[in-house]
């Protein structure tokens, strides 16, 4: 798909610009003209019936929808005024949507979840949400074209304009790749998390970019060991041993002379053109929604298929995608252009930052690493402060705010997220010497000793295998997996939610660390009160927290806002924002959050860390990545490792200790709302089949 993608950039560019995208008559009200349903599947999911809601449908099919540059909501979106526009002086976009829905909607729930797709991953509402009668909307925004995002017939994209200057030359800016862990001949694309970098170099010639290598990078940005490579000494190109240096050019590789050093991190800064307007992306999921809940049928007489059905619409991501949703609501996307609030709910999963789409040559498929936006601006409900960074005080409410459209917000986090994606500010600013309040429409739960996203769940004593660190030929962590999940939390939560928001039932008060409880602490092994963990490098975690970097990205960058037009490439680094973590006990597991049976019930250390085994990277965080470190079997293991963590048969004397623990922390769970009596009879029913102390003939 990458090697076609200038091909078909070029052709979107074109389509755009001559208008010939789609026409039809305008009237004043910009938002969604037409919908085109390209596939229906009724009935869905084999034919089977979900509760009284009976049996489902889906929907594939396009949004077509246009923008009016000089509307108050729409003013905020970068490049915009550089456009290109129909007759009608109007910016048009086209949306994919995916609509998961009862076939006879007078038996459905009337809640619409609109998901957010993660990097193009189409999402179709799960079990539980048919059985309730709910619909799902997933639909598209990131219009970058590159890997999953990029148009084909089960993902879901946009499609926007690129920005042209006023005399209808091309917009250039510049764009930053990096390549690690390489090595031999063979020539290196650019990724980011994954993804392609989504631009290619104006030109081929070298001379005009600039190739440098580093020997080694600090968490807080400092970079040593810097050497340029000369313009002759590297191309655009495609090589191998058999197509050695020079190679065949192409703007999507890079062949360096000699091959790539392993030792070192290669980093390239080149001109780009044609930066595509992404922030038209939450435009489009806004009045996405916005036609699905309020429209009768498009202009066309092309009826809405669940018009009249939806009372109340949800919005959820989940990691980039939760950071998607914050952003959204920051920069006052969550009124449709006729004023109307488009989601009563939204819930941010795994997200403690904001996306940065809306600036020229965006990359959103960064996760805040090295010279990766994200952390700009206001990352709090509350308005605040932020001294640290010279900004005024803000939160991410003061849009919705003004304009009454504000949602009820449920966000959960896990350790990964305070350890690996700069989640620590969203609690206690920049400054992190206060905890940031939270206003009454957000509820907050941490599920502490947990990856990204939750574990695989399950109790088992033979941990996992260790996980492949995030980010692009990163690396491998250095310990086991960690298995606590998230799915029981998330049921309980989406139960609660549902009722906030349909029946304005209170869900559970906020559960989380904090300054006051004393169960957020700085990041330090000592300040953590962290055991002596055999197998755990010495000091560690001290120094590997990932910090918020605060960048220079130069004069035509709203930092407030996270948009505009970033100038220095790659940006200055002027501080790492402090940082803290979660208190531990005496196992090494987190306090303060809510209550998960198997970090109740532990069979291990389940830590929100993990730790690069080899590589660049060696001996750093292995991005969001967590770990574990199982308990010794017998109280003689334990004492022959040094390790100070009692065993298992020392917690639970055998294996039917181990299930009683099991059902003492499931009842706790169920008991303060986080856990549904369903999946606490699971749970106990796992923990009673599995090989945790099975053997009846060890020592103790």
């Amino acid at each position: 798909m990458r090697g076609n993608r200038s091909a078909g950039r070029s052709r979107i560019v074109t389509l755009v610009t001559l208008g010939v995208l789609w026409a039809w008559a305008s009237p004043v009200q910009a938002e969604v003209k037409r919908i085109v349903v390209d596939r229906k599947v009724s009935p869905a999911f084999e034919g089977r019936s979900f509760g009284s809601a009976g049996p489902y449908e889906t929907l594939a099919g396009r949004a077509f929808g246009e923008l009016d540059p000089a509307d108050p909501h729409n003013r905020v979106i970068t490049d915009i005024q550089l456009a290109p526009r129909n007759a009608a002086g109007r910016v048009e976009y086209v949306a994919t949507f995916y609509l998961v829905k009862p076939i006879d909607m007078s038996k459905g729930s009337r809640l619409l979840w609109h998901d957010v797709p993660n990097r193009g991953g189409r999402i179709t509402i799960v079990e539980a949400e048919r059985l309730s009668g709910d619909i799902g909307l997933s639909s598209g925004w990131q219009g970058d074209n590159a890997g999953a995002t990029a148009p084909r017939e089960n993902n879901d994209y946009a499609i926007v304009p690129v920005a042209r200057n006023a005399d209808g030359s091309p917009v250039t800016g510049q764009v930053l790749g990096r390549i690690v862990n390489a090595s031999g001949p063979d020539s290196r694309p650019l990724f980011i998390q994954g993804n392609p970098v989504p631009y290619t170099p104006a030109s081929l010639d070298t001379a005009k970019a600039t190739l440098e290598t580093h020997a080694s990078e600090s968490i807080d940005g400092k970079v040593s060991g810097v050497r340029t490579i000369a313009s002759g000494d590297w191309a655009w190109a495609r090589c191998s041993a058999a197509n050695p240096f020079p190679g065949t050019p192409d703007p999507i590789q890079i062949c360096v002379k000699g091959g790539f050093d392993p030792a070192r991190l290669y980093q390239v800064v080149f001109t780009a053109q044609d930066p595509y307007v992404l922030g038209i992306g939450y435009a489009a999921f806004r009045d996405v929604a916005s036609f699905f809940r309020n429209a009768k049928q498009n202009q066309q007489g092309t009826p809405n298929p669940i018009a009249g059905g939806v009372s109340w619409i949800i919005s959820r991501g989940r990691s980039q995608s939760g950071n998607f949703l914050r952003a959204f609501l920051q920069l006052g996307f969550n009124q449709d252009e006729a004023n109307r609030q488009v989601h009563d709910g939204m819930w941010p999963i795994i997200a403690g930052s904001r996306l940065t789409l809306n600036t020229r040559f965006a990359m959103p498929d960064g996760a805040l690493m090295f010279y990766e936006a994200r952390g700009e601006g206001p990352q709090w409900w509350t308005k605040w402060p932020d001294p640290v960074r010279g900004l005024p005080e803000a939160s991410l409410l003061d849009r919705c705010t003004a304009t009454r459209t504000c949602p009820k917000i449920v966000e959960h986090f896990g350790a990964a997220e305070m350890w690996g994606l700069g989640l620590s500010p969203s609690f206690v600013g920049t400054s992190a010497d206060r905890d940031i309040p939270l206003p009454e429409n957000v509820r907050r739960y941490y599920i502490p000793s947990t990856p990204h996203g939750g574990g695989a769940g399950g109790f088992t004593v033979t941990p996992a295998n260790p996980p492949q660190c995030p980010g692009a030929n990163f690396g491998r962590g250095l310990f086991a997996a960690n298995p606590v999940p998230h799915t029981e939390t998330v049921n309980a939560l989406r139960i609660h939610f549902r009722n906030w928001v349909m029946k304005d039932a209170p869900p559970p008060a906020s559960r989380y660390p904090s300054l006051a409880n004393g169960n957020l602490v700085d990041p330090t092994k000592r300040a953590m009160g962290l055991p002596d963990i055999p197998g755990v490098p010495a000091g560690a975690p001290t120094g590997l927290v990932n910090p918020v970097l605060d960048y220079d990205w130069g004069p035509d960058f709203n930092y407030a806002d996270g948009s505009g037009v970033p100038t220095r490439v790659p940006p200055g680094v002027k501080r790492a924002i402090r940082m803290k973590a979660p208190r531990a006990d005496a196992d090494g597991n987190e306090l303060g959050g809510v209550p998960v049976v198997l970090r109740d019930a532990p069979l291990g250390t389940y830590l929100g860390w993990n730790i690069v085994a080899g590589g660049f990277h060696k001996g750093k965080i292995c991005n969001y990545a967590g770990g574990m470190i199982p308990f010794a079997t017998t109280r003689a293991e334990r004492e022959a490792a040094g390790d100070p963590r009692p065993s298992l048969e020392e917690r639970y004397k055998s294996h039917e200790g181990y299930v009683e623990a099991v059902r003492r922390a499931a009842s706790r769970a169920v008991a303060e709302r986080f856990l549904l009596d369903a999946d606490a009879a699971k749970l106990v029913e796992q923990a009673a089949s599995s090989n945790v102390l099975r053997s009846t003939n060890q020592s103790r």
